[in-house]
């Protein structure tokens, strides 16, 4: 595989002394996996597992009328906000399609950090920046001097921990802190992931990267602590429930559609909001449903999904799970067959594999209360 052309993180050179499998996503040459998928899984499961997520985008927003612009921007309740709180929300076109999902970080009223997804960085700051005209504020781009660390696991906390005078337990989930000092090093921390366990995503200077993930290793291998690839961050993020733009989310499928109507707050104006709100009056064509194979065979992305001979949608994300140990999937079909407990068909190479649909709710959270 040539890789000469992928862009590469700050860790890029630790990956082969680690054992990692690199492979080329979204443009950047990032392990898929190191010991295996269903190890680094399992060890995410119950223990921890450090990621190199530095191919995140993040950008600033600042000045007197930041609020209003974010606000404005994303479907979500900025105004409830308190600082150093964050939000998960989406930004939609006017047609109520998706632009991408995101995190929005609230440093202060003036002052905004926003992560976006690494294969959506540069349409999405085109498409900020179009939107932040006539605005008074700054926006700033600072994917390129921004790498990012994401600790995951139940033993997350008790590795940072040992790395840090500041006291962890008073970090709640869903907030940062900044100026944290991780091993000597300028961090900004905060209580995410994406995995659907406890734990930390670490922004840091890219200089500064190595020597991060080098001292995790020193103090968290006694706990269980291994480095992990995109592979099982993918199988974690779907027994989670938790969508990947480019599967449960695109241009084409509404964050309603997705099963995301929590996050889209109608009651405040943001962009795509009217065609939001027409989708829901008028009631939804297409679900997200969740669904475990009954036939035998795996359900892969893309895969076709039936009712009888009519084809109803397709599948939006699938695999064997590494902790439920068995076949199940998100597909995204047509809404009269979306029936919890109804059973549809899953189009596997030359056979259609009957499956029943369940709640999405595979894995129960273990985030921090």
């Amino acid at each position: 595989m040539d890789l000469t052309k992928a862009r590469k993180t700050p860790l890029f050179d630790v990956f082969e002394k680690y054992g990692g499998k690199v492979v080329d996503y979204a443009g950047w040459a990032l392990p898929v996996e190191f010991e295996g998928l269903i190890p680094e899984h399992e060890a995410v499961r119950k223990a921890a597992g450090l990621f190199d997520v530095s191919h995140m985008g993040e950008v600033t927003v600042k000045g007197p009328e930041a609020f209003k612009f974010v606000q404005k921007l994303v479907t979500n309740d900025v105004s409830k906000l308190k600082d150093n709180q964050i939000l998960y929300a989406m930004m939609c076109y006017e047609d109520g399609g998706t632009v991408d999902d995101l995190l929005v970080y609230k440093y202060a009223d003036d002052y905004y950090f926003i992560v976006i997804n690494a294969g959506n960085v540069d349409k999405d700051l085109e498409w900020i920046k179009k939107q932040s005209q006539g605005y008074n504020l700054e926006m700033v781009n600072l994917s390129d001097q921004t790498a990012e660390l994401a600790l995951q696991g139940s033993a997350a906390q008790t590795i940072l921990q040992k790395l840090t005078d500041k006291n962890l337990e008073e970090l709640a989930f869903f907030y940062c802190a900044r100026d944290v000092e991780i091993a000597g090093v300028n961090c900004l921390i905060s209580r995410t992931g994406y995995t659907g366990e406890d734990g930390f995503e670490i922004y840091v200077d890219p200089d500064k990267a190595v020597h991060i993930w080098e001292k995790l290793f020193e103090v968290g291998e006694a706990d269980g602590l291994k480095p992990v690839g995109l592979g099982c961050r993918d199988t974690l993020r779907f027994e989670a429930a938790l969508p990947l733009y480019g599967n449960e989310l695109s241009p084409d499928v509404s964050p309603l559609e997705a099963g995301l109507g929590y996050f889209v707050k109608l009651d405040t104006d943001f962009i795509g909001r009217d065609a939001l709100a027409r989708q829901k009056e008028q009631g939804l064509r297409r679900k997200i449903v969740g669904f475990e194979m009954k036939d035998r065979g795996i359900p892969r992305h893309g895969y076709k999904v039936y009712a009888g001979e009519n084809e109803i949608g397709h599948v939006t994300t699938g695999y064997f799970s590494p902790t439920l140990k068995k076949s199940i999937g998100l597909a995204l079909i047509d809404a009269d067959y979306a029936s919890m407990g109804g059973t549809i068909l899953i189009g596997i190479r030359k056979k259609k594999a009957a499956a029943e649909i369940i709640s999405k709710r595979f894995y129960s959270k273990k985030y921090k209360k």
